[in-house]
């Protein structure tokens, strides 16, 4: 946990860099894959298979986690094939790498695809996109519940993609806190629906915020290139382009447009996407319990 500081603030801003909580399973990800796993090993299936972009953090940590668990991966990849530092990596953790057409993959969560993938690879256990799904909300609950535990804060703030995550901290929050998300997609008109499907909380006030999307996924701008750069140089916080580097921006712009009471406290969640391997082994989570 880190404080940003800077001078005229009118609120107190606390960073959780979850990212440390695990060399390469980091962030998020870690909770939402948690239960995702022993799911798989409760129904005694030894293949995990996913789906995610060239660049994916998603498969870069899944890849990481079938590794380290003992599990077979398989990773359904958009585009025309390509070889990056995202995908090397998956490799190396022993995940296989099928890359299918822009057209097919938007046929990802039709029966008749799965059922082709399940000719071609046998029987494995389906993770979605961004890993969000029942399994992936329970451990999202719990990660909220530990923020509870573990710190003193009036508003929480985090980036969101799939909205599972997202759904997770609402469920978990006091009565009288604040959950903002915000989207990393643009036009992203459905993902308040995909947050509302996972969670059934009535008195958590939330909000998605949808206008530092800096031009869509992976978009980015100068004006965002620079204030990652500053973050690191002049406060020590290290950020991406696709998560948290926009939502840390757009926490302190609503700042300073008074968006949040005097006084306050906002809890930003830094919830990685790094893939730099940056992390404190000292706080380093593990899957023991899930062997």
């Amino acid at each position: 946990m880190v404080e940003w500081q800077e001078d005229g603030l009118p609120v107190r801003i606390l960073i959780k860099l979850e990212y440390l909580n695990h060399p390469h399973v980091s962030g998020n990800k870690w909770w939402k894959l948690k239960y995702n796993l022993a799911e798989a090993r409760k129904l005694g299936l030894s293949t995990l298979l996913t789906f995610g972009g060239a660049y994916s953090n998603h498969i870069f940590s899944t890849a990481a986690a079938a590794q380290e668990l003992g599990f077979k991966s398989i990773g359904v990849i958009r585009g025309e094939e390509v070889n990056n530092p995202t995908l090397h990596f998956a490799r190396s953790k022993g995940m296989h790498l099928h890359f299918v057409s822009r057209n097919d993959y938007r046929n990802k969560t039709q029966p008749d695809f799965i059922e082709s993938l399940t000719r071609e690879f046998g029987a494995f256990y389906l993770i979605p996109e961004g890993g969000s799904n029942k399994q992936a909300v329970s451990g999202c609950v719990e990660f909220g519940e530990m923020l509870l535990s573990e710190n003193t804060f009036d508003s929480v703030c985090l980036p969101v993609g799939t909205g599972g995550t997202m759904a997770g901290i609402i469920s978990a929050m006091d009565r009288g806190k604040s959950v903002l998300g915000f989207s990393t997609l643009k036009g992203a008109s459905s993902l308040a629906g995909d947050v509302m499907k996972w969670t059934t909380r009535q008195d958590c006030a939330w909000e998605l915020v949808e206008d530092y999307h800096f031009g869509g996924y992976a978009k980015r701008t100068v004006v965002l290139d620079d204030f990652i750069n500053a973050a690191r140089t002049e406060h020590n916080v290290d950020l991406d382009l696709v998560y948290t580097g926009k939502i840390l921006f757009g926490v302190l712009d609503l700042v300073r447009q008074g968006r949040f009471k005097k006084g306050s406290t906002v809890l930003v969640l830094h919830t990685g996407g790094l893939q730099a391997g940056l992390y404190d082994q000292t706080i380093q989570r593990d899957f023991e319990t899930l062997r």
